[in-house]
């Protein structure tokens, strides 16, 4: 029930189509509790007849206006009976349209809602989440939900409206009728709900193994070139069926205990249908009920046991719903805050002006020499990912406007986790960091940042609509003068649909080095005033290295640019250079400074031109190639 009342309140913009559900339900109810009485009276109108007919056999027979009257009660009662069938299907058929619509539109609600609390979720839950199990749970939950809110909504209407009817007439005709069926409600009831614990607990593990089935599923599929590379496809079909077997048992199981305890059930209601039917008959022939009678409480009794049974279908999918919508409220009950788990996060720079043409508080009526606010500023910076240990240990620097800043360190020294710092993905243990002119929110920030990764991460579409994922309302011109600038349009002239080519999921038509291009042109397009590159030529061959660098050196011209070293060929471009070492900055200084400091950057250099083995595996740990 708690259930139901949360997508309830979920989906109370729904109530106008609840309502109309209910409604021609309760119409469609009314007419099928009308056929009993209907048939009942054309029963005692045939047998009336048929019994003056006999008594009347030893004359000339019935008068012919009695037959004329006789006929015209039947025909009478026969378009009574075509009417409220016409009525039956008529607005049955309406209520069935409004379900459609409901659960298209409940479909709609959950599923954005769903997509929103996503989006809100902070980085945290996706380092911890398959991509296929996210999507699997959007699937199956919100499926099982609907579904079950469609039918609910159809039979909650007929099952009251119909039990009530058939108690209230059964209490009229003979009370014991109604005593017995008042039985049979709650013993059914009961029974159910003794079904329904364990019934529930083994479909959430059944749930359980389906979800990181298509997790892995999701992930195998994205990474197909990889799976054949290795000759791992029997591996990951063996764990993939092995998942799916592990249901097929909990599903015999669970088969086994809803059928022996809906055996119990059933036998159950029979024996209590036994006995109205029993007392139905013995009093017709004892004359208490007349044939018409008779037959209509019987039809009243097979509508009786109607809701009884389709109250086990009910609970059936009541608790699919159950089971499928625990995971989806679990994401949807998450604190983003507490998934986060806690840390400051990028904020403006106290010195820095807030408004555009804003004079910063501490260049008021200040005899102090006009110095530059820094546009960005780590002090002290404490990180670590959940509860491991620090990745960067009292990281402090400061990046002056326009200054380009490269960093340079061993593989998992922290490198690409700065500029993930830098953006508000994740916050920090101690210490703070501040980004001049940022806005008050991190949404605000990020749109002051363009950022081209090292993995360039495209979208099914077209190359334009990539070029533009940062700016969507870009002009076609903006459009390809930044992919002109980046090199792009070297290879999308040999296209058949120039920018309107499709590039498939990840851009995977694409080579790398293409791909890179475009990540390098929406970044143009952007036009953010901060820079973040997280080697982005490490894709390209030499020959494209050179035309994106040229569109870069143009990019990052007036901008503060922050550029995680790949190449030893922009290093040397850089205002300077940060080294880390074991999650601490080492040294900072021009490049000129720390080629002769004996540092890591003087060792990339000396090791540059070495063609000995152990010197190039060393660059490789320095993730740095000559």
């Amino acid at each position: 029930m708690t259930v139901l009342i949360r997508i309830l309140k979920f989906t109370r913009s729904l109530a106008p189509y609840y309502l109309g559900i209910m409604l021609a339900a309760a119409v469609v109810t009314a007419a099928g509790l009308a056929v009993p009485f209907i048939t009942g009276a054309a029963t005692d109108v045939i047998s009336d007849a048929i019994g003056n007919a006999a008594g009347s056999a030893a004359g000339n027979g019935a008068p012919p206006s009695e037959v004329s009257a006789t006929i015209g009660s039947v025909i009478l009662l026969a378009v009574a009976l075509l009417a409220v069938s016409l009525i039956e299907a008529g607005v049955g058929n309406i209520g069935g349209y409004l379900g459609d619509v409901m659960s298209a539109k409940m479909r709609t609600i959950l599923s954005t809602r769903y997509f929103e609390q996503l989006l809100s979720l902070p980085q945290r839950y996706y380092d911890n989440e398959l991509t296929g199990t996210i999507v699997a749970r959007l699937n199956r939950s919100i499926s099982e939900v609907t579904n079950f809110m469609k039918s609910f909504s159809n039979m909650f209407v007929t099952l009251i409206l119909t039990t009530v009817a058939v108690l209230a007439i059964s209490a009229w005709y003979y009370w014991p009728l109604a005593v017995l069926l008042a039985i049979a409600y709650p013993v059914y009831l009961w029974l159910t709900a003794l079904t329904s614990r364990k019934w529930q607990r083994l479909e959430g593990d059944k749930n359980e193994h389906v979800d990181v089935a298509s997790g892995r599923f999701a992930e195998v599929v994205g990474q197909m070139r990889v799976v054949k590379s290795f000759v791992s496809e029997r591996r990951e079909l063996k764990a993939f069926s092995s998942r799916f077997r592990s249901t097929e048992s909990l599903t015999a199981e669970q088969s086994k205990h809803w059928h022996r305890m809906d055996a119990l059930r059933q036998g159950v209601l029979h024996v209590i249908f036994f006995g109205l039917y029993t007392i139905i008959f013995v009093r017709t022939v004892l004359g208490f009920f007349s044939l018409g009678e008779m037959v209509m409480l019987v039809q009243l009794m097979s509508m009786a046991r109607q809701p009884v049974t389709s109250l086990s279908w009910v609970v059936d999918t009541a608790q699919r719903a159950i089971a499928g919508s625990k995971s989806y409220f679990e994401v949807m009950d998450l604190d983003p805050a507490q998934v986060d788990g806690g840390g400051s996060r990028p904020a403006p720079d106290r010195g820095a002006a807030s408004e555009p043409g804003a004079v910063p508080e501490s260049r008021i009526a200040s005899d102090e020499p006009d110095v530059p606010v820094p546009a960005i500023s780590f002090r002290g910076v404490h990180f670590g990912y959940d509860d491991d240990a620090d990745v960067l240990t009292d990281v402090t620097f400061d990046v002056a406007p326009g200054e380009r800043v490269a960093f340079v360190g061993e593989s998992g020294g922290g490198k690409t986790t700065l500029t993930n710092l830098l953006m508000g993905l994740y916050g920090v243990r101690e210490g703070s960091i501040s980004v001049s002119n940022s806005g008050s929110d991190l949404e605000m920030l990020r749109r002051n940042i363009g950022v081209v990764f090292q993995e360039p991460a495209l979208f099914s579409g077209t190359i334009a609509e990539n070029i533009a994922y940062g700016r969507p309302e870009a002009t076609r011109a903006e459009i390809e003068q930044a992919a002109e600038r980046a090199a792009v349009d070297v290879f999308v002239q040999k296209f058949e649909r120039g920018y309107d080519t499709l590039i498939g999921e990840r851009g995977v038509k694409l080579s790398g080095g293409q791909k890179q291009r475009i990540a390098v042109a929406r970044a143009m397009l952007k036009d953010a005033p901060i820079l973040v590159l997280d080697e982005a030529t490490s894709a390209l061959d030499t020959k494209s290295e050179r035309l994106v660098q040229a569109g870069l050196e143009d990019l990052m011209g007036g901008r503060t640019t922050l550029i995680i070293a790949h190449r030893l060929s922009t290093i040397a471009e850089v205002d300077r250079i940060v080294t880390l070492r074991d999650g601490r900055i080492d040294e900072i200084g021009p490049p000129a400074e720390l080629a002769v400091s004996g540092g890591i950057y003087a060792e990339l250099l000396a090791l540059q031109s070495s063609s000995a083995k152990s010197d190039r595996k060393r660059l490789r740990e320095l993730d740095v190639v000559g």
